[in-house]
């Protein structure tokens, strides 16, 4: 499906329609023919298959009706941005399954009561991040003085992006669960976190990553992307 904005005819277009996709680059708009994506069936895949429908039907056979209408205010709340750069508001039911898939791919529990702070948390634009290949860790700056650091139960999560070869200026995916800090009440974490990349770098290919941030109460910041440094 594609998001189409009008004014004096088309301005702008982002999705699919028929065999034709439409995007827009740093350049300008764009078409091209739609690609049916391989589905490899992996064993990442099923997981989050699996977390979706798990959340998906929690919020319809068990999720009290009261925290519900929580989960609802908070989103009626939250303006989130669209493909197109428009704010939009999503569901509660969007937002209940956003928060608590991710916090089950990682391992955490899920949160079932409404967020009480209307607002998205904070990200990290400090972060920085670079891959050594003598000891094959990337280590992960951030700052601990954030709130999330010092709540128990709170979290960050990185994500890797597939190498690109060293031409590549841009990324958007796909991307991999690569790991997580817990937030602590009394010792934040320490910055930096070295890590093993759970897909393979060498020098010479460019490396994105990403990172959010998981309240205690479910809230999942925006995407934070940065440019992982090589160096031998």
């Amino acid at each position: 499906m594609a998001l189409v904005k009008f004014g004096g005819g088309v301005i702008q277009m982002s999705g699919s329609i028929a065999g034709t996709t439409f995007a827009r680059n740093r350049f300008a708009n764009y078409c091209r023919p739609r690609t049916k994506p391989v589905n490899p069936n992996s064993v990442a895949q099923a997981r989050i298959r699996t977390m979706l429908a798990y959340v998906a039907d929690y919020w319809h056979s068990t999720l009290s009706p009261a925290n519900r209408s929580l989960w609802n205010t908070y989103a009626a709340a939250v303006a989130m941005k669209n493909r197109l750069g428009e704010t939009v508001y999503l569901t509660g039911f969007n937002h209940f399954i956003r928060s608590n898939a991710d916090r089950l791919y990682s391992g955490e529990t899920l949160v079932a009561a409404g967020p009480s702070v209307l607002a998205l948390p904070e990200r990290d634009t400090t972060t920085s991040a670079t891959f050594s290949v003598a000891s094959n860790l990337i280590s992960f700056s951030f700052d601990n003085t954030l709130p999330w650091a010092n709540e128990d139960d709170a979290y960050m999560k990185v994500y890797e992006g597939r190498p690109q070869i060293d031409t590549r200026n841009f990324f958007g995916g796909p991307w991999r669960w690569a790991s997580h800090w817990e937030g602590s009440t009394p010792v934040p974490p320490v910055s930096p976190v070295d890590f093993s990349p759970p897909l393979a770098i060498a020098l010479g290919h460019k490396v994105w990553l990403y990172s959010r941030i998981s309240r205690a109460d479910a809230r999942l910041s925006e995407p934070t992307v940065i440019l992982c440094t090589v160096t031998a």
